[in-house]
């Protein structure tokens, strides 16, 4: 069961730090060996693994958190993803614009772009839109009320999009697209 789950694991373990991913997985591992008396279904193992490697991030995100660090939220808010499209204009020819900017993007350059959000949002935005979980599930996963998941989703998805903008052009994605 492990075996065959443990890319399963790193892939998400990647996705939600950017420090040390083996080091999660392994945690989570051998958590998981030390409860697996518990496990009373082996079809339910999959699940009960990714459960145990977000348990075992989230202890780890509470022992950096001790530490207060603000979050800027700066115009981030104000900032559209879309709005910038259609008066930077990347792609003059494009009858698609948007569809044409996230092509741009390759998986390595999301994942680049996920690691630049503060981990309190990228957990969230991690958890709902690539391992598809509801959002009450996420609540519970991560130990936080539903308000403030339904929150770090919204800010997280704001700042995702600048983000996204930011590092088109620091790479050059946009001048690249714009040659298509």
């Amino acid at each position: 069961m492990a075996t065959q789950a443990i890319p399963g694991l790193y892939a998400l373990a990647r996705r939600l730090t950017d420090q040390s991913p083996e080091d999660l997985v392994q945690e989570c591992l051998l958590r998981a060996f030390r409860a697996y008396g518990e496990l009373a279904d082996d079809a339910a193992g999959p699940a009960w693994l990714r459960r145990i490697l977000v348990n075992a991030f989230r202890d780890r995100l509470r022992k950096e958190m001790r530490s207060v660090e603000e979050v800027p939220v700066e115009d981030v808010d104000e900032f559209s993803l879309y709005r910038t499209l259609a008066e930077e204009d990347p792609f003059p020819y494009s009858d698609t614009l948007h569809l044409d900017f996230l092509r741009a993007f390759g998986r390595e350059d999301v994942r680049a772009v996920l690691l630049r959000l503060p981990v309190r949002y990228r957990a969230p935005l991690v958890l709902r839109y690539i391992e598809g979980f509801s959002t009450k599930e996420i609540a519970r996963l991560l130990d936080e009320p539903l308000g403030t998941v339904l929150a770090q989703l919204h800010r997280g998805r704001k700042r995702f999009e600048r983000e996204l903008w930011d590092y088109a052009n620091e790479s050059g994605l946009l001048a690249k697209g714009a040659g298509r």
